[in-house]
């Protein structure tokens, strides 16, 4: 390709709406352009890009033994009812009328369809397993869109569905999946970790995510390479603490507390620790409200939290006057002593003695609180978010805390669609049987904003070689004044084009400086420059995009480095 047809437009500044270096990047480099809220056109070279992460990720689902299919991005809305999931997904879910009044939802996921499929395909286990795959247009009405392709409203989405007669079958499937989505990763050329994670709005019995580590990442990762351990904080379990509580030493006592709110109030006013109080956070029960107890450094972990007996999920904090009305103080000031709501205690606060908390008296609080004198020995639960140097549930480590991007997700959904949608097969002993399913996603547009994310630097993209939009770029210096310059680099990229790599041969009448600054933008990972000087030593400029150095090559080097070199 050359770059003066290739009609490509390039910024200099930071657009005003960027808020992430991903966000930022693609725009300064002309992958994508913003229509509306959430919405982008893929510009011919961010569509480069997308294109090989698509090769890449069909080829390895083909490898697996997935099929192909394309299912309309349109549903009815009686599918959705019939899976329960109509109402129960909420305000993401794009809801639309036909001509006729007839309900309809732009999909942001494919179940119900996959199911339906199904039921009228699959009769006998003979046809089982099987596992259907489609790279498809997904719309997710987010109240917020941001960070540009990262969390946009429409996005390409690779998503299979396997079928199998039990759970055997499933678990294979399920590892197939593991191992194909392990492979794509590597073939991409990113630095990942799967970790174990929540199956939120799908659901399921078990789930991992695959995660694009960068400084960037929305997600936590919990991991530790001795135990070869790794989730999602959301999901990362604790225990309690391996350590006896010490002896009371001092009295309870009640002592004001004029205008301290918050933990960090209370620390400043007493000289300790938040590791040394409780905070009291109070939820939306079942049958009234709840009372969850923390060690005052820790954080609630809602996912967990929302799956206790008497908590109502999806978890909701009580407003002030529900508070009120149900321990006569405001929150900043209650505690677990005299409380009388239902509590939760975390793991960790039952190690605690002589702490600080809440009096459930607005302005007072207790000091000197212990178990077994001022409060019952307490049921403990896990409660709270994992830290730095928690120790990892197999008790072989300790955990640290990275940051992640989700590009990837693999479900095992059991029979959750298939029995509320009836896709049962005839049994080997005539019975009809409800099927296993499984579900496994990949955000094909996120891939790219997370590669960004993991692969750049102050002067712009560095692309792994996988999935850059070209291999190689060619600069032409004053090719349009040099008759040497201008055959040596249109012999150059004939050559090379008929190689099979693909090339982007830089002839246009600019100034070397811009040329070199749109390469670095860009990201393409090998950099030629032609000019009379080199052509006059029979050399070429050769530098790779993650070098700081160039170095003069002869020209045979050069086609060799290129030809040879693994930026397939």
């Amino acid at each position: 390709m050359r770059f003066s047809e290739f009609a490509l437009t390039t910024l200099k500044e930071v657009p005003a709406d960027a808020e992430i270096v991903s966000h930022k990047l693609m725009l300064r480099a002309g992958l994508v352009r913003r229509l509306s809220s959430g919405l982008f056109t893929w510009m011919p070279l961010g569509l480069r890009v997308l294109r090989k992460v698509e090769n890449v990720v069909r080829e390895e689902m083909d490898r697996a033994g997935a099929l192909e299919l394309l299912m309309p991005a349109v549903q009815p809305a009686e599918l959705w009812v019939e899976s329960g999931r109509w109402d129960k997904y909420g305000p993401l879910l794009l809801r639309m009328q036909d001509r006729h009044s007839r309900e309809f939802c732009f999909g942001p996921t494919h179940e119900e369809v996959i199911t339906d499929v199904a039921r009228s395909e699959l009769r006998s286990y003979k046809q089982l397993p099987v596992n259907y795959y489609q790279i498809q247009t997904k719309f997710r009405d987010e109240i917020r869109p941001r960070f540009g392709v990262m969390r946009s409203r429409e996005f390409i989405m690779k998503d299979a569905y396997s079928f199998d007669i039990d759970q055997d079958g499933l678990q294979k499937s399920y590892d197939r999946m593991h191992a194909a989505y392990t492979a794509i990763f590597e073939r991409l050329g990113l630095k990942f970790r799967v970790v174990d994670a929540d199956s939120g709005e799908i659901g399921g019995s078990r789930s991992q995510e695959f995660h694009v580590l960068a400084d960037s990442g929305e997600d936590a990762i919990a991991y530790c390479d001795e135990d070869h351990y790794a989730s999602n904080v959301e999901t990362a379990a604790t225990s309690k603490p391996d350590v006896d509580r010490a002896d009371a030493t001092e009295d309870l006592e009640k002592f004001p507390t004029p205008g301290v709110k918050t933990i960090e109030d209370l620390c400043e006013l007493l000289g300790v620790g938040a590791a040394q109080t409780v905070k009291t956070l109070v939820v939306e029960g079942t049958d009234g409200p709840v009372a969850l107890i923390l060690r005052g450094d820790h954080e609630l972990n809602a996912v967990k939290a929302q799956k206790l007996a008497g908590v109502a999920s999806p978890l909701t904090m009580a407003d002030p006057s529900t508070i009120w009305k149900a321990t006569g103080a405001n929150p900043g000031s209650l505690g677990p002593v005299g409380m009388t709501l239902p509590v939760y205690f975390d793991h960790a606060v039952a190690a605690l003695s002589d702490f600080t908390c809440g009096a459930n008296e607005d302005g007072f609080h207790y000091k000197g609180v212990n178990f077994e004198r001022d409060l019952p020995d307490p049921e403990t639960v896990d409660l709270r978010n994992v830290v730095i140097g928690d120790p990892t549930p197999g008790g072989k480590g300790t955990l640290s805390i990275a940051r992640g991007i989700e590009v990837g997700h693999i479900f095992q959904l059991g029979t959750q669609y298939s029995e509320a949608m009836n896709a049962t097969v005839q049994a080997s002993d005539g019975q009809n049987i409800v099927m296993e399913m499984g579900c496994y996603g990949i955000g094909i547009t996120r891939i790219v904003g997370a590669a960004i994310e993991q692969n750049h630097d102050e002067n712009g993209i560095v692309w792994p070689g996988p999935l850059a939009p070209f291999d190689v770029v060619l600069v032409a210096i004053n090719m349009h004044r040099s008759d040497d310059v201008r055959e040596a680099a249109e012999a150059l990229y004939a050559e090379l084009t008929e190689a099979g790599l693909d090339v982007l041969l830089d002839d246009r009448d600019a100034r070397p400086g811009v040329k070199f600054a749109d390469a670095e933008l860009i990201g393409i990972p090998h950099r030629v420059v032609i000019g009379d000087r080199g052509i006059a030593k029979g050399e070429l400029e050769y530098r790779h995009r993650r070098d700081t150095e160039s170095r003069d090559l002869k020209r045979e080097e050069v086609l060799n480095l290129l030809k040879e070199s693994s930026i397939r």
